[in-house]
Parts: C-alpha cells; sequence; structure tokens
C-alpha cells in the first residue's frame, strides 16, 4: 500500500532576504522548523535547510534498509550508528553525498557488512531518489 508524507512550508520575501518556516508534516513529528538562503547556503544559526532535512530523511533510510538487510543475512544488528552529509554548492545544487555506518553485528565478518551496506546504499527509497549526486561515498565499518 501506498503511503503519502506532506509537509507544508510558508515562506515569505525573496530568496535572499527572505525565510520561511516548515509549519507543519504528515506525522506531527516536528516542530515548526525555521528555513533560509544563509542556512542554506553559509552558517546555519539555528535554522535549517533542505540539505539538512534530506541528510536526516537519507540517514534513516539507509538505516532502515541495512537492518532489513541484516536480518535477512539471518546476522541483525544489535546497533547500527549511520549518518548522512549532503553538500551543497550555491549555483550547482547537491554535489556530493556521504554515508557513514557503524554497526555492532555479532557473528558477521568486516567484508560481509560492507557488502551489506553497498546493497543498502544502492537499493534504499531515498538513496534511489538521490541518484543524481555525482558524487557519493560510503564507511562502513564493524563496531570494535
Amino acid at each position: 500500500m501506498a503511503t503519502d508524507r506532506t509537509a507544508q512550508v510558508v515562506w515569505q520575501g525573496d530568496l535572499l532576504n527572505g525565510s520561511g518556516t516548515i509549519e507543519a508534516v504528515t506525522s506531527g513529528a516536528l516542530p515548526a522548523l525555521d528555513v533560509s538562503w544563509p542556512s542554506r547556503s553559509e552558517e546555519p544559526n539555528g535554522k535549517t535547510s533542505p540539505e539538512e532535512l534530506i541528510a536526516a530523511a537519507w540517514a534513516s533510510c539507509f538505516s532502515m534498509a541495512l537492518s532489513n538487510g541484516l536480518a535477512t543475512n539471518g546476522t541483525p544488528a544489535e546497533r547500527l550508528e549511520s549518518s548522512a552529509t549532503v553538500t551543497f554548492q550555491p549555483g550547482q545544487g547537491i554535489i556530493r553525498g556521504a554515508l557513514r555506518v557503524r554497526g555492532t553485528v555479532p557473528g558477521l565478518e568486516a567484508g560481509a557488512f560492507r557488502a551489506l551496506a553497498e546493497t543498502a546504499k544502492a537499493n534504499c527509497p531515498v538513496s534511489k531518489a538521490l541518484s543524481g549526486i555525482p558524487e557519493v561515498t560510503l564507511d562502513a565499518e564493524l563496531a570494535s
């Protein structure tokens, strides 16, 4: 069954001097979040950016895909610590993405963990949506 998720944003002013607020999301899980051009292209100063939200979506989607792959492999994770970094270049858009994961997975060798992480990177729905990013890296290691 397909599901819809919606976010509502109110923007006031022009791009460089204006600002906006993410007013609501379907789940109600996020508070109102302020957005602005400087938070996107310079320093965040307490405001978010589309790229930061994309990074959050990507890290969580990747974690879900990897946890499923590990469980299907018969080696469920005890813990996964994932992060995603999205690099935005004004005038070009998103030019780089990086996923990083550290996993505690009893009974799994490092090479198998890396292979399952690569599969998750390639197949999670957010990765597929971001397939136009020119450079995407993955750093996947088992926790020691």
